[in-house]
């Protein structure tokens, strides 16, 4: 079991994210990326709360996927969906009201 961290902060034209990763094992952070327009694309985020909901589920995502080492250190989230085609339409229905 992984415990996912998200804490955002608002930057011009978006937002900048540390998740920490924290299992019994080890801890490893990660710097993300969220433009203002994937965060409204994905998940009609407007707030730092939704957009912390937004990675949450987006590492929760990937962690079904891949281990936490294998996930890079930093990234804009729009390369998400490079990896993983699927990701767009999967993380709007986890967010979906």
């Amino acid at each position: 079991m992984v415990d996912i961290e998200p804490d955002c902060g608002r930057t011009e034209g978006g937002w900048r994210c540390t998740v920490t990763l924290r299992d019994p094992d080890s801890i490893s952070t990660h710097d993300v990326r969220v433009s203002d327009d994937d965060a409204a694309r994905l998940a009609a985020a407007t707030t730092d709360g939704e957009v912390e909901r937004l990675l949450y589920e987006t590492f929760d995502f990937l962690l079904e996927r891949e281990s936490k080492e294998q996930i890079l250190s930093a990234f804009d989230l729009s390369v998400v969906s490079r990896y993983f085609p699927e990701y767009e339409h999967e993380i709007q229905s986890r967010l979906a009201p």
